[in-house]
C-alpha cells in the first residue's frame, strides 16, 4: 500500500510539473531554458505591437497561417492565410513565395499585393517551433499545386535536412531561408559556438552574407524569434 501510495504521489507532483511547465504559460508568451536560467521570451506581442504603429493601417502581410489570427487580433493588420482558410490554392501560393528563389516569389508577392513578410526563427534562442522547422509542410502544400516545388530538392544528396553549408541547394535558396537567416552569420547565440550558430538544428548558417533582392528588414525582435521584412515595391527597388 505504502508503494502504491508512492506511485500516486509522483503521480501528483508529474501532473503539477507538466500543468506549470506546458499549461499555465498562453502560447505568445514562451518560458525559456538557457545557462542563464529561465527566461520569458515576449517576442511575438514585441513583434504585433511593432506592426500596429510602424506599418499603414491597410497594410497586407504574408506569413504562414499558424500566426493569421494573432496578426489580425494583436496588430490589427490583413493576413493573407489564416487557421480558417480553406482555400487549400491560397495557402499554396503562400507555401510557393516561401520556397521559392526571390525573382518567381517576387512575382507571386507582386500578384497577391503583399507589403510585408514576417518569419518565425528560433535558431537564436532555440525556439524550435519556428518556421524552418514546419517548412516542409511549406513545400509539400506549395508543391500540390505547383509542379516545379520538388520536396527532394530541399534536402542533400545524402537526403538531409540541413541548414549548414552542406543543405540542399532548393533550401539555401529559397525566400524563408535568406529572410530567416538574414545578418544571422552576424550573431553569437552560444559563447564557444561560431558565428551564426542555430541552436534549434545545431548548424552553423550555410548561407554568409546574405543580400537581399526584394526585401529590407524593417524589424527583428529582442531574441530574433520575429523577423519581419518590408517588401520593395518597382518604384523604391534600388
Amino acid at each position: 500500500m505504502a508503494f502504491i501510495g508512492f506511485l500516486f504521489y509522483l503521480y501528483v507532483i508529474h501532473c503539477v510539473w507538466v500543468a506549470h511547465e506546458v499549461y499555465s504559460s498562453p502560447s505568445i508568451v514562451v518560458q525559456y531554458h538557457d545557462q542563464n536560467g529561465v527566461g520569458i521570451m515576449d517576442d511575438f506581442r514585441e513583434a504585433y505591437y511593432w506592426l500596429n504603429k510602424n506599418t499603414e493601417y491597410n497594410a497586407r502581410i504574408m506569413s504562414w497561417w499558424d500566426y493569421g489570427y494573432q496578426i489580425a487580433a494583436m496588430a490589427n493588420r490583413t493576413v493573407l492565410v489564416d487557421n480558417n482558410t480553406w482555400n487549400n490554392t491560397h495557402i499554396s501560393q503562400v507555401g510557393q513565395a516561401m520556397a521559392m528563389d526571390e525573382d518567381r516569389a517576387y512575382e507571386i508577392i507582386k500578384k497577391l499585393d503583399v507589403d510585408y513578410v514576417l518569419v518565425i526563427f528560433g535558431g537564436a534562442i532555440g525556439y524550435s517551433g519556428d518556421d524552418i522547422n514546419k517548412f516542409l509542410w511549406m513545400v509539400r502544400i506549395g508543391g500540390s499545386t505547383n509542379p516545379e516545388i520538388v520536396e527532394r530538392d530541399y534536402f542533400n544528396a545524402r537526403g538531409d535536412y540541413r541548414v549548414d553549408k552542406d543543405g540542399g541547394h532548393g533550401l539555401l535558396n529559397c525566400v524563408l531561408y535568406r529572410l530567416s537567416f538574414y545578418n544571422f552569420d552576424r550573431y553569437a547565440s552560444e559563447p564557444r559556438a561560431p558565428l551564426g550558430f542555430d541552436k534549434v538544428r545545431r548548424q552553423e548558417v550555410g548561407i554568409k552574407n546574405i543580400k537581399l533582392k526584394y526585401f529590407t528588414e524593417a524589424y527583428t525582435s529582442q531574441h530574433w524569434v520575429v523577423r519581419i521584412f518590408k517588401v520593395k515595391h518597382p518604384f523604391n527597388r534600388k
